[in-house]
């Protein structure tokens, strides 16, 4: 393989990994909790874009349950958006024909 091959899969790989990282700025991912009474809508990095609650699970006497199931609703939809985080970025190497395994 010579230089200039090389050079020309690091430039796909990176126009591929911009893409993906676009794609998973766009994409919504959802976590729920307590049976969905408290839902977390994430991007495909992780970051929080809303969070929903059931008008059931506001009780003023017991904040701490609410608070716990926002946590909960949130890692959820953290979880799935690392795991289809994890999934395209999987695929960024594939088309490429490069003589060591990336480590993604």
């Amino acid at each position: 393989m010579d230089i200039a091959s090389l050079m020309r899969q690091a430039q796909e790989l990176k126009k591929n990994f911009e893409q993906t990282q676009t794609e998973l700025e766009q994409l919504t991912v959802t976590g729920a909790a307590g049976g969905g009474m408290v839902t977390a809508d994430v991007n495909g990095l992780g970051q929080i874009k809303r969070v929903k609650l059931d008008a059931t699970a506001v009780n003023p006497n017991d904040v701490e349950m609410l608070e716990d199931l926002i946590v909960v609703a949130v890692a959820d939809a953290q979880s799935k958006a690392t795991t289809e985080s994890k999934l395209r970025g999987g695929k960024l190497g594939e088309s490429l024909n490069l003589p060591f395994k990336l480590p993604f």
